[in-house]
């Protein structure tokens, strides 16, 4: 089946034996290779064409005269081969499609995350006394309103209004945070 004969048509015997293997064993090789690869079409195809192309590279395999089908032994490789496959999909770090990378939200490094604390901080320190007051309360140690409100001994009302304009003044000295101080 390695080399074989060419005949008229420019084909080979070894082509023609395996056109005919293919006929007789690819529809049960197909179907035992398609349940190993849990429905995947496309990998059991692929499976089959491997199997075909081993059985091409040993045609002493297909010749014995041990056994009267070569479906056994086409069957065994081709469980094989699915096996491996198998293993050496699990053994690689699961690939990562595009859609999944465009949801992802890109996570800043360390580097990015310590420079803007310094921004923050710096900013923060340009505020009036009452204003960092506010902000320090309500946004930074997680005070309601009105647990700040009582801190302070102020009222509610200028609790908010102080972070209102706490926020507007960083807004303005901190141009590139804008977003994130919504």
């Amino acid at each position: 089946m390695t080399a074989g004969t060419t005949l008229p048509h420019g084909t080979t015997t070894a082509e023609h034996e395996l056109v005919a293997l293919q006929r007789e064993h690819g529809r049960p090789l197909f179907a035992l290779l398609l349940r190993l690869s849990d429905g995947d079409r496309q990998r059991a195809e692929d499976l089959v064409q491997e199997t075909l192309v081993r059985a091409w590279q040993h045609p002493e395999a297909l010749r014995a005269d041990d056994f009267d089908s070569v479906l056994p032994w086409l069957l065994t490789v081709g469980r094989r081969l699915a096996i491996d496959a198998r293993r050496a999909r699990q053994a690689r770090p699961a690939e990562v499609h595009d859609a999944v990378l465009e949801n992802t939200r890109a996570a800043g490094d360390h580097a990015e995350r310590a420079a803007a604390t310094l921004d923050v901080r710096e900013a923060v320190k340009t505020l009036t006394p009452e204003h960092r007051e506010v902000l320090v309360l309500v946004y930074f140690q997680g005070a309601s309103v009105a647990e700040a409100a009582q801190t302070l001994g102020i009222p509610p009302g200028t609790v908010k209004s102080r972070a209102y304009y706490a926020l507007r003044a960083l807004r303005r000295v901190l141009p590139g945070y804008a977003p994130d101080l919504h």
